[in-house]
């Protein structure tokens, strides 16, 4: 590898086109730059490569480039518009620009703007966002797996845009209880509870189920792997403050 610099400016590194390729391969969060125009980068383009055209470059750091010790490794069609743009970063403060070259010359994998929203449409199908129902109370987190149910899907997105602090109280010596601020679809069939079930009642009272019972209810979701005594042992005897929330993660 060798820089190229000026006494006066800033330096940036020109590698080959076989050296990008393998720093394209690292995990190391590099960003990929196309400094042509938008309609020639959505004519075919270096698969993951973000669109910042030279011209665009002038004073001011490109809000898509953030982090000035980010690996930022920069083409354009033959190799003048990068060295360019590659200067402008570099003077900037950008403390790792790379600049190899022109597409012309790629022998690599290109996709058009088409293919690549494809491909985004395709990954978001196949991995869509998963709630979970987080449980807090003295100190301790429970983590509950929602039911397949209109109660569980209308829990969910009540607390998807606010946490719920109620105060349960104890019942008939297997369950935490307390009222809910609002009303929730019921599901109810027969069930008997197992430790760990969060059970919708009469439509507007929750309740944390820590012994078995037998009733006709609506069940909103169930924490994994929990037993009486693990529940006893945080939510105590008496009354008990308790937060419910919502966590997506992918």
């Amino acid at each position: 590898q060798s820089g190229e610099t000026t006494a006066a400016a800033a330096a940036y590194t020109q590698i080959s086109q076989d050296e990008a390729k393998e720093m394209m391969e690292r995990d190391d969060g590099h960003i990929v730059v196309d400094v042509r125009r938008q309609d020639e980068f959505e004519s075919g383009h270096i698969p993951g490569a973000i669109c910042i055209p030279n011209e665009s470059i002038e004073e001011e750091p490109p809000e898509q480039l953030p982090l000035k010790d980010q690996i930022i490794l920069v083409y354009c069609r033959s190799g003048r518009r990068s060295k360019d743009a590659s200067q402008k970063l570099a003077n900037m403060g950008y403390t790792h620009v790379y600049e190899f070259g022109g597409i012309i010359d790629w022998t690599g994998e290109t996709v058009t703007g088409a293919e690549e929203t494809e491909d985004e449409e395709r990954h978001a199908d196949a991995i869509q966002p998963v709630a979970t129902l987080v449980i807090e109370a003295n100190g301790h987190t429970f983590y509950a797996d929602f039911e397949d149910n209109s109660s569980a899907e209308a829990f969910r997105d009540r607390l998807s845009s606010e946490r719920l602090e109620l105060t349960l109280s104890d019942y008939g010596g297997f369950e935490k209880v307390g009222e809910l601020p609002w009303e929730l679809p019921r599901n109810d069939e027969s069930i008997t509870t197992v430790p760990g079930d969060i059970i919708l009642y009469q439509g507007n009272q929750i309740t944390i189920y820590y012994d078995r019972n037998t009733w006709d209810f609506t069940r909103l979701a169930r924490i994994g792997s929990v037993s009486t005594e693990d529940l006893l042992e945080v939510l105590g005897e008496g009354d008990v403050a308790v937060t419910f929330r919502v966590e997506w993660s992918e």
